[in-house]
């Protein structure tokens, strides 16, 4: 790993450090815009901490089984633990480029999920409804809560469009890659002669802001 990378990983195990010690004082909930600015630095940089210190004890257990390989009782235990942790350091290293990779801002945002029904009539209705609740199971799961913001029910069932907002940990990187069309195919609970039917809806997933910009109208 290059000297650099390095550098970089010690001044961000440092700041952890530093982060800890400040979320452990007493009066650490005092500035709440201050205090969720630190945990979520904190969530951020734990986890590449975590991998630098994993791969740290990597290198300590690679020196070590090199000692023991000048010992001839040794020599075969120590080859094995020379070879696995040889794969360990390079699965940690390219973690550890992944994670240093520069993120969207607006990853750990949350976000305002709107569901629009499309071609299909009250099977594009229904869809939608299902998709409704596969994201909302999936945020119970994530332990997110989902506020419902307006809604439009279909004529039997399901939603002509839905706007909910979820919030949690990481919420945008999770559901951002969910905007845009989606389709599927299948014979409709409206079909009485049993046809396949192709139905769309438009899914948007936009992060939502830390507060409202102050919006400066020109009377001019």
């Amino acid at each position: 790993m290059n000297p650099s990378l390095l550098s970089k990983l010690d001044q961000l195990a440092d700041r952890l450090l530093e982060i800890d010690a400040l979320l452990a004082r007493p009066d650490a909930t005092t500035d709440m815009d201050r205090y969720r600015k630190l945990t979520r630095e904190h969530s951020d940089i734990g986890p590449v901490v975590q991998e630098y210190r994993a791969w740290r004890q990597t290198q300590a257990d690679l020196a070590t089984a090199r000692e023991l390989l000048s010992d001839p009782d040794m020599r075969e235990l120590a080859e094995a633990e020379l070879q696995e942790a040889q794969q360990r350091l390079e699965s940690l290293e390219t973690s550890l480029q992944i994670l240093l990779l520069p993120k969207d801002p607006n990853d750990e945002r949350n976000v305002f999920l709107e569901i629009r029904a499309g071609t299909g009539g009250n099977e594009s209705a229904l869809f939608a409804g299902s998709l409704f609740r596969m994201y909302a199971r999936y945020a119970e799961r994530q332990r997110w809560p989902v506020e419902i913001l307006s809604e439009s029910p279909g004529e039997v069932g399901g939603y002509k469009e839905i706007i909910c907002r979820i919030s949690g940990q990481g919420v945008y990187s999770r559901l951002k890659f969910e905007s845009g069309g989606h389709r599927v195919q299948r014979v409709p609970e409206t079909e009485s002669q049993g046809r396949i039917h192709t139905s769309a809806c438009t899914v948007a997933v936009m992060p939502e802001a830390d507060e409202r910009a102050a919006v400066e109208i020109n009377p001019a």
